[in-house]
């Protein structure tokens, strides 16, 4: 499936779009797009277009008040003594998960002995406009071959 997209919040905001550039494309099924927004494509056709309302627990989920953690302020030293970037609530910090990858956290408040982190993802409890412009469907059971020039 080929498309044109966009994400919205209530408050009008767009937070993602491809409809000034090219369009995306992906497999149903393939993982790339969140089951929320992809349930809402299955059965469009060609030139189809949708605005909808997606729920936060189909979006990017509810708050887990489980993912926000605190820390001793101690092992804040380094960045909150960093003159040329400032670390105050706001500040998204890259910490490394048990498999070695980045995982980014947002710092919510920073007290005199901790520094709590939210690691929900930034989108968790918001309901998003989901928009689409169907581009082109190739049906599954067709093989495709992509040509790059």
């Amino acid at each position: 499936m080929t498309l044109h997209f966009s994400l919205a919040l209530n408050s009008g905001e767009i937070i993602d779009s491809n409809f000034e550039k090219e369009p995306a494309s992906f497999r149903v099924g393939d993982g790339s797009m969140l089951p929320g927004f992809e349930t809402e494509l299955i059965g469009l056709e060609s030139g189809a277009a949708l605005e909808k309302t997606i729920p936060s627990i189909q979006a990017f989920g509810e708050v887990n008040p489980k993912n926000i953690q605190r820390f001793p302020k101690a092992k804040f030293t380094h960045l909150l003594e960093d003159d040329l970037i400032p670390t105050e609530p706001g500040s998204v910090i890259s910490f490394k998960d048990p498999g070695g990858s980045d995982l980014p956290g947002v710092i919510t408040e920073i007290s005199t002995t901790e520094v709590a982190v939210d690691f929900n993802h930034p989108l968790a409890g918001k309901d998003v406009i989901f928009k689409v412009k169907i581009v082109s469907v190739v049906s599954s059971d067709t093989d495709t071959v992509e040509v790059k020039v």
